[in-house]
């Protein structure tokens, strides 16, 4: 198979879903030492009723994974080259951020009023998800070049 295109025909494979994650576990490390260096792991600790930041650094590796995954499934569609991923990565890391950021955690944490508030802090959480999506693409596409 090319290394700039693949089937279409599959909806995924084990090495895909495999770079998928090692690519969402690569984005995790940089966004949770970016939300550790802001204090921010207490708050997603809270979504396994805890506010211990290691926990939250746990949580959030298990999220990243999980999505990485979701992201592998998604890209074996997509040619495999390093613009479409910056790309692609960008896209996913703001649809995460609308979904989990904006949606998902204030439904959990019981704060509907705040689903899809944007303030200060969720545009500092957009950049995170930015950072993510956009390593998440690049390391995908490196991870799968390789297989």
């Amino acid at each position: 198979m090319s290394t700039s295109m693949r089937s279409s025909t599959q909806f995924f494979d084990a090495k895909s879903l495999l770079a998928g994650v090692l690519a969402g576990v690569g984005g995790g490390l940089v966004f949770g030492a970016m939300m550790a260096s802001q204090g921010m792991l207490p708050m997603v600790a809270m979504l396994v009723g805890s506010q211990n930041q290691l926990i939250g650094f746990v949580v959030h590796m298990v999220i990243s994974g999980v999505i990485g995954a979701i992201y592998g499934i998604v890209a074996v569609r997509l040619p495999l080259n390093y613009t479409m991923g910056i790309l692609a990565g960008a896209v996913y890391g703001v649809l995460w951020w609308v979904l989990g950021a904006l949606v998902l955690m204030p439904l959990i944490l019981g704060m509907s009023a705040m689903i899809l508030q944007v303030g200060p802090l969720q545009w500092m959480s957009l950049m995170g998800h930015l950072i993510y999506g956009v390593i998440v693409g690049l390391l995908y596409v490196r991870l799968a070049k390789q297989q």
